[in-house]
C-alpha cells in the first residue's frame, strides 16, 4: 500500500465516522482473503467510502459504472482503489473479464446486484450477471446489508451523526451444476442472492424482495469457515 493509499483511505475513514456511526462488528465475518464476491445493495453516495475504508486490509476492488470517471476526483479516487469500470444497462466484456482477472487472483470484488442506487434503501430487482460471474469464477458470495445511510442529508442539516449499520450473512456457492446459459435461470439465482440480501435487513428496507417465504437454498451449498 502506498503512503497515498492510506492517507486518502484514513481521512475518507475518519470524515465517514465523524458523520456517521458506523455499526461495522460484522465486518470481521468477511474474510480477510479473496477470492469471493460479496454481494451489497447499493443506497447513496454514502456507501462505498463506508464499507471500501471500514474494509481494509482486504484487498477489495468492485465494479462501478463507467460514468464515475467522468467526475476526475471521483474518476482518481476510484482509480486508486482499484474500481473496474462497467457500462450499465450492456453486457460489458472487458467489466466481465477483468473482474474474472481480479478474483483469479484472489481479491474480493464487491457488486450491487441491483446495479444503480435506490435511494430510499429499499431493495430493488437484482441483474442475472452476478451469478453467472460466480459460476464462471467458481468463487462463493457473501451476502452483505447496509441500511441507514439514506437519511445522510437530513441528519446533515440538523447537524446529527447517521446511523449506518452493516449486516454481513452467511458464504455460499452457486450449483456448478446450473445451466445459467439460460436467462430466467440467470435471474432466478440472482434473485436468490438478493433475498439472502433481503434477510439480513429489518422489513421494511427489503422491497420486491419482502416474501421471505420465497427465499430457498437449492441454488446454493452454504459454507461455514471463515479465514
Amino acid at each position: 500500500m502506498t503512503i497515498a493509499f492510506r492517507m486518502v483511505n484514513c481521512t475518507i475513514k475518519s470524515i465517514t465516522r465523524t458523520a456517521c456511526v458506523v455499526d461495522d462488528i460484522e465486518i470481521s465475518r468477511v474474510p480477510l482473503r479473496g477470492p469471493l464476491i460479496l454481494a451489497v445493495n447499493h443506497i447513496n453516495f454514502l456507501d462505498v467510502p463506508v464499507m471500501y475504508t471500514h474494509l481494509q486490509p482486504r484487498e477489495i476492488t468492485a465494479l462501478v459504472k463507467e460514468e464515475t470517471w467522468n467526475n476526475p476526483i471521483m474518476g482518481a479516487l476510484f482509480s486508486l482503489w482499484g474500481g473496474i469500470p462497467i457500462k450499465r444497462g450492456e453486457n460489458d466484456i472487458t467489466a466481465f473479464s477483468k473482474a474474472l482477472q481480479s478474483l483469479k487472483e484472489g481479491k474480493i470484488l464487491a457488486i450491487s446486484p441491483e446495479g444503480t442506487r435506490s435511494r430510499t434503501g429499499i431493495l430493488q430487482q437484482g441483474h442475472p450477471g452476478i451469478a453467472m460471474l460466480a459460476q464462471k469464477a467458481n468463487v462463493p458470495i457473501q451476502p452483505v446489508a447496509i441500511y441507514g445511510g439514506e437519511v445522510i442529508w437530513d441528519n446533515l442539516n440538523r447537524l446529527v451523526r447517521t446511523p449506518f449499520h452493516i449486516r454481513v450473512g452467511n458464504i455460499f456457492n452457486i450449483d456448478p451444476s446450473l445451466q445459467l446459459s439460460d436467462r430466467s435461470l440467470r435471474q432466478d439465482a440472482a434473485d436468490q442472492v438478493m433475498y439472502q440480501i433481503a434477510s439480513l435487513l429489518p422489513e421494511k428496507y427489503r422491497g420486491v424482495y419482502r416474501d421471505l417465504s420465497k427465499k430457498h437454498q437449492c441454488f446454493f451449498t452454504f459454507s461455514t469457515s471463515i479465514t
